[in-house]
């Protein structure tokens, strides 16, 4: 159409538009008129165009940057007196400023609950982990909208915002592509995300998300890969196309790396740097980093180291064969904390170099926690959620797979006294939030031109919750009262703006609850109360339902003067019996307040995807992968898979069904024309059961059926049991053998079921277990017993 038939054509309709009664012409503008400040008359000459404001972030807003590593204790890195070398984090503590009285909650979810939305985690629905929500507003981690995040705010007032890595804060029944993604990062405030929703995941084949849209496995487009390289990479391109597109706008940017979670997986040569070092053992460490976090002043002159407790193993009373095991576990993990070292000080380089790189404030949580316990005392080769089901693997076992260590074959943890003495001089670790063992982390803060680099260390009491404060203070952005018409729960957090010019500042923060697994305490004035679990966090798991049943008002109090024992060393308790009863009654008030009682509520009854009362399920094969929640957890249940082959089966081969992956799983699958059932046990053991006959030509029902040999027994997760498959082709019994340990994929990380393709990480070793099926597949069923 030419410029001219156009503009007749525009004429043509705006002389249209006088003939239109005066009444139809008098409606509302289409789709309302909110933000419109222009004037809508009869014609276009009595009107005014305008187009809504966009938001714009106050002028000289800087972009910011929140940086968490996973499982890190206080003592870990070379920052904070531990052996693991980080010189990019030693740089930028030298760059900006050091806080050795930061806090966090004690455990995963909660911790970036609390840090996202400046509140407590049980307000937000966090009081527990994602994986095992329980039916009370504070614990069924449905992020509430009166608790919006920081990143929320942050784009309301011009900011673009991404989140990559590790979420763990969605409903573990929302995850899935059918929705809802109103919890998931994009739904939360973040334009953009990459990353996992899970709690852990492979760092060599992981499940990531771009947005809502899964991503097929990366590792099988580049060989080498590693998780954390590819969130350094996917976050420094997203910052290059913010650039480019919207240079004008300050950003938010959340990295939340897998590591060094379990599993401890790093490039070998990272390993190889790391040999030998750790040959002293957990207690000569533990006092040598005492004596260097004192030289580095980062804890105060007169701290006292707190002794082991008890049931963890003396190292001098343990066999060679077990120092070489667990001397090699934290090789192993050292050089992972040191990779991602590496990798977060490429993107901290990549960020600075960059237009606006220096009007960028950047806070490094280094863990979410203390050091993680949650490998037994022995360490392990299978998934945290195996633990004391059957995925533990012990000592011996593990020596003859030292090689393995930190490679795709194995889920390595280390042994639970490394988790104790990476948490020096404190008590306690990982899941204890009732002692600094377990809650306090390293906090670094740079801002160039806003934080002084005068080497002193901030000792003000601080807690995750004080960062979304702290950012919308640096940028000069109000609290919002509402958004979306939801009143917003004020900030519990204080800002730390204050102490970044001043070491002196006073202390905002002054008083602060913590609770996870009913492990609590109080912290006010300097002055903490705190109460243990009897539990010990080594047995979490296989402690079961014991940990919720057992009654938490038989636990023994202790209570500390913190402002002068940094270690809490010394249990004032019995001088201060009125002290202690003062705190343990603000405890029970703020717990009212905040929604932390019923303390230890069973995680039982939490929705599902699909129907926990149904005892058959149909698929079609034409479906992707499903997550590993949209079946129910199959380990030590009885049940029978049916699969309809529409094709020709005497000349199909490939997979029919799999679940799981290279660490744990199964797989029902075609090889040379007979059906096979492979068990994956943890990545440590596989049994197959192969039929006798070939298949028949035509259309085919093949099944396989499991039994287990005994009843399970377990507490919070479904244990494995040994027991015996049985093949079937159509309806005729053609194999049967004995399994070990029936594999599940719930303990095989976000691994999900696929029907004609294993899409994932792959369960069978067998490379007809790893192609996809030849012929065409009708429908699949799933029958429990």
């Amino acid at each position: 159409m030419t410029i001219l038939r156009r503009t007749l054509l525009l004429l043509s309709v705006s002389t249209l538009s006088l003939s239109v009664p005066l009444a139809a012409q008098a409606q509302s503008a289409p789709g309302g008129s909110e933000g419109f400040s222009g004037k809508i008359g009869l014609t276009r000459a009595r009107s005014v165009a305008a187009f809504p404001k966009q938001a714009e972030a106050p002028k000289s807003a800087p972009n910011v940057v929140v940086i968490l590593l996973d499982d890190v204790g206080f003592a870990a890195t070379s920052t904070f007196g531990g052996l693991a070398r980080t010189p990019n984090l030693d740089a930028l503590a030298a760059d900006g400023v050091r806080y050795n009285r930061f806090n966090t909650t004690a455990i995963c979810s909660p911790t970036r609950a609390a840090l996202l939305t400046g509140r407590n985690q049980h307000q937000v629905g966090f009081g527990n982990l994602q994986d095992i929500a329980a039916g009370f507003p504070a614990y069924n981690t449905i992020w509430k909208k009166e608790t919006a995040s920081v990143a929320r705010i942050l784009h309301d007032n011009g900011y673009s915002t991404a989140a990559f890595g590790k979420w763990h804060n969605t409903p573990q029944w929302e995850i899935s592509s059918a929705g809802p993604f109103t919890h998931w990062p994009t739904g939360l405030g973040f334009d953009h995300f990459y990353g996992f929703l899970n709690g852990e995941d492979n760092q060599w084949e992981p499940h990531l998300y771009d947005n809502t849209t899964p991503v097929e496995s990366p590792n099988k487009a580049s060989p080498g890969y590693h998780l954390t390289v590819d969130l350094v990479d996917h976050a420094v391109r997203w910052v290059d196309e913010h650039d480019a597109l919207a240079g004008a706008k300050p950003y938010f940017l959340y990295f939340a790396t897998g590591a060094v979670h379990q599993p401890h997986h790093v490039p070998a040569e990272w390993i190889a740097r790391n040999k030998g070092r750790f040959d002293g053992g957990w207690d000569r460490y533990r006092e040598e980093a005492f004596v260097r976090q004192k030289r580095l002043g980062v804890i105060p002159a007169n701290t006292q180291l707190t002794p082991r407790p008890d049931g963890l193993p003396a190292w001098d009373s343990l066999t060679p064969d077990q120092k070489k095991l667990y001397a090699r576990q934290m090789e192993v993990y050292s050089a992972f904390l040191e990779h991602t070292d590496h990798e977060v000080g490429r993107l901290i380089h990549e960020i600075r170099s960059r237009p606006g790189g220096e009007n960028t404030l950047i806070f490094y949580i280094v863990g979410d926690n203390g050091g993680s316990a949650e490998g037994g005392l022995d360490g392990s080769l299978a998934n945290e959620a195996a633990s004391g089901t059957g995925g533990q693997v012990g000592a011996a076992s593990q020596l003859a797979q030292l090689d393995k260590f930190g490679g795709p074959e194995v889920a390595n943890h280390y042994a639970a006294g490394w988790g104790w003495a990476t948490t020096a001089p404190f008590q306690w670790m990982k899941q204890v939030a009732s002692h600094f063992g377990g809650t306090r982390n390293p906090l670094i803060v740079s801002w160039p031109g806003h934080t002084n680099a005068d080497g002193a260390v901030r000792g003000q009491f601080g807690h995750v919750n004080d960062i979304a404060p702290t950012i919308l203070d640096a940028a000069g952005i109000a609290f919002p009262d509402t958004i979306d018409g939801v009143k917003q729960i004020p900030f519990e957090g204080r800002s730390l703006v204050p102490t970044f010019t001043n070491p002196a500042a006073p202390e905002a923060h002054r008083e602060q609850y913590f609770e996870i697994f009913g492990n609590r305490a109080i912290y006010r004035d300097g002055w903490v109360a705190a109460a243990r679990r009897p539990y010990l966090p080594w047995k979490l798991i296989e402690s079961g339902l014991s940990v919720y049943t057992s009654d938490p008002e038989t636990d023994r109090w202790e209570l500390y003067h913190v402002d002068q024992d940094f270690s809490e060393a010394n249990d004032l308790a019995a001088k201060e019996p009125a002290r202690l009863a003062e705190l343990k009654a603000e405890f029970e008030k703020e717990g009212v307040r905040n929604g932390v009682f019923p303390l230890l509520p069973a995680p039982i009854g939490a929705p599902t995807i699909f129907d926990p009362a149904a005892k058959r399920f149909v698929f079609k094969s034409d479906i992707g992968q499903l997550p590993r929640n949209a079946l129910p957890d199959l380990s030590g249940r009885a049940h029978r898979f049916e699969v309809d082959i529409r094709g020709d089966a005497a000349t199909g081969s490939g997979v029919l069904l799999a679940e799981g992956g290279q660490l744990g799983g199964f797989a029902l699958y075609v090889r040379q024309g007979r059906l096979v059932f492979e068990n994956n046990a943890y990545g440590q053991d596989r049994q197959t059961v192969v039929s006798s006959d070939a298949l028949p030509s035509g259309a085919t029902t093949v099944a396989y059926e499991y039994v287990p040999d005994h009843p399970a027994k377990g507490a919070l997760l479904n244990p494995t049991v040994p027991g015996t498959v049985t093949l079937f082709v159509n309806g005729r019994q053609v194999a049967s053998g004995p399994i070990g340990k029936f594999s599940s994929a719930a303990g095989a990380y976000s691994e999900g079921f696929d029907i004609g393709l294993d899409r994932g990480s792959q369960a069978s070793a067998d490379a007809a277990g790893r192609a996809r099926y030849s012929q065409p597949l009708g429908e699949v069923r799933l029958l429990l017993k």
